[in-house]
C-alpha cells in the first residue's frame, strides 16, 4: 500500500510536499493506493483478464479510516466515469498518467515507484519515497550488520563498532543530509549532486537484501505446499493434468527467480567488498550510480516472491481451495514471476 494520507500527515508542513506533489489533485494526493488481488465478483470490472489491480481509496473522513471511503480501480471498464464521480472534473491528465504508471508496477515499494516515475520524467519530492517507520524498524538490525564492516574499515574494529554502525544506519535510513553526512560522502567519493541519488540506491539494495533474506525463509515451505496441495472437491482428468503442469512450471519459476535475485545481490556484495575490504571506494561509487538498472528488476522479483508467500498463507488459511480457483492462483503467481523475464538483458548488462 502507498499511504499518501500518512505522507500528508508527516510532511504537509514541508515545502517540497506541496511544491513537487505526486498528484496535482489534492484529494488524490491524500489517497490510499493499494495493490489488490481481485475477488471473483470483481473480475468483470475489467475488459481484459487480470488477477491484481490498483485500488485508489479516498477516505470519507481522513481522521477516522474506519468509516471507509470511496474507491476506484485504475483502468476499470468505467474508469473515467467513476473518477469524475469521485473527483469531479479536476483530475489533470498528468495524474491519470501517473496512476497508470503505478498500475504497471508489481508493488508499491518506494524504490520501484521512484524509478518508474523517473523513467517517465516525473520527480516528486523525496518525502513521497520515504520508508515507513515499520520497515525502518524491522530492517534496522539487518542494516546495522551490513554497515558494520564499513565502520570497522574506516575507524578500526572495537567494542564500539556496532554502536557507530547503528548511528550511521539511522542517518542513512532517515535520509539525513548536510554536514553530519559529509564524511560518508567523502568516503564514497561522490560529488555533492550525486550523493542523494547514490545513498538512495544503497538504501534500496539494503532494503531488497533484507526483504529477500526474509522471504527465503518462507518461500521454500510455500513451494513445498504448492507442490503437494490437493484441490477440494471432484476434479476432471483435464484439471488434474493442468494442475500437475502448472505446479511444475511454478516451482521452476520460483527456483529461477531466487537464483537470479541471488546473482544480482552478489554483484552488490562484490562492489561493497571492494569498499570495505580492498579500499576501493571508486568501484562502489560506480556501482551505486548504475544501481537502478539492477535494483528495478531485483525489486520486481522480490515483490513477486513476497506476493506468493503472503497470498498463499492468506488463502490457505481461508479453507479448502477448489481446482478452478487453484488454477487461477497458480496462473497469477506464474505471471507475477514471469513479468520481468523480457527485461533481463538490461540487468545482465549492468551486472
Amino acid at each position: 500500500m502507498l499511504n499518501l494520507m500518512m505522507v500528508w500527515r508527516r510532511f504537509r508542513d514541508q515545502p517540497g510536499w506541496a511544491e513537487r506533489p505526486l498528484f496535482a489533485n489534492p484529494h488524490l494526493n491524500r489517497a490510499l493506493i493499494i495493490k489488490h488481488r481481485l475477488r471473483r465478483d470483481e473480475l468483470d470490472l475489467f475488459r481484459r483478464r487480470r488477477q491484481v489491480a490498483t485500488k485508489v481509496v479516498i477516505p470519507i473522513d481522513p481522521s477516522d479510516l474506519k468509516l471507509g471511503g470511496r474507491y476506484v480501480f485504475v483502468d476499470q471498464s468505467d474508469f473515467m466515469r467513476v473518477m469524475r464521480d469521485v473527483f469531479g472534473s479536476s483530475i489533470p491528465e498528468s495524474d491519470l498518467e501517473t496512476l497508470r504508471l503505478i498500475d504497471n508496477l508489481p508493488s508499491l515499494d518506494p524504490f520501484l515507484l521512484r524509478e518508474q516515475l523517473a523513467r517517465s520524467g516525473r520527480s516528486p519530492d523525496p518525502v513521497y519515497f520515504d520508508l515507513t517507520e515499520a520497515d525502518r524498524s524491522r530492517m534496522f538490525a539487518f542494516a546495522q550488520a551490513e554497515i558494520a564492516p564499513l565502520v570497522a574499515a574506516s575507524m578500526g574494529r572495537d567494542e564500539h563498532t556496532f554502536d557507530r554502525a547503528a548511528v550511521l544506519v539511522g542517518k542513512i535510513l532517515s535520509n539525513a543530509d548536510g554536514e553530519e553526512m559529509e564524511p560518508l560522502r567523502l568516503t564514497l567519493r561522490l560529488a555533492p549532486e550525486d550523493y542523494s541519488e547514490g545513498v538512495f540506491c544503497w538504501k534500496g539494495f539494503l532494503y531488497y537484501k533484507w526483504c529477500l533474506a526474509s522471504v527465503m525463509a518462507e518461500i521454500g515451505p510455500v513451494a513445498g505446499e504448492i507442490a503437494r496441495v490437493k484441490p477440494f472437491g471432484p476434479t476432471t482428468i483435464e484439471e488434474r493434468a493442468e494442475l500437475t503442469q502448472c505446479r511444475e512450471a511454478l516451482v521452476g519459476w520460483i527456483k529461477r527467480t531466487l537464483s537470479d535475485a541471488a546473482e544480482t545481490l552478489k554483484v552488490y556484495d562484490i562492489a561493497y567488498g571492494h569498499l570495505t575490504g580492498n579500499g576501493r571506494p571508486t568501484a562502489f561509487r560506480e556501482f551505486l550510480l548504475d544501481a537502478p538498472l539492477l535494483f528495478v528488476r531485483l525489486g520486481e522479483q522480490v515483490a513477486a516472491l513476497r506476493h506468493i508467500v503472503s497470498f498463499w498463507r492468506y488463502r490457505v488459511g481461508g479453507g479448502p481451495i477448489p481446482a478452478d480457483e487453484m488454477l487461477d492462483i497458480f496462473a497469477d503467481f506464474e505471471q507475477s514471476l514471469a513479468r520481468d523475464a523480457g527485461r533481463g538483458d538490461d540487468g545482465q548488462r549492468a551486472a
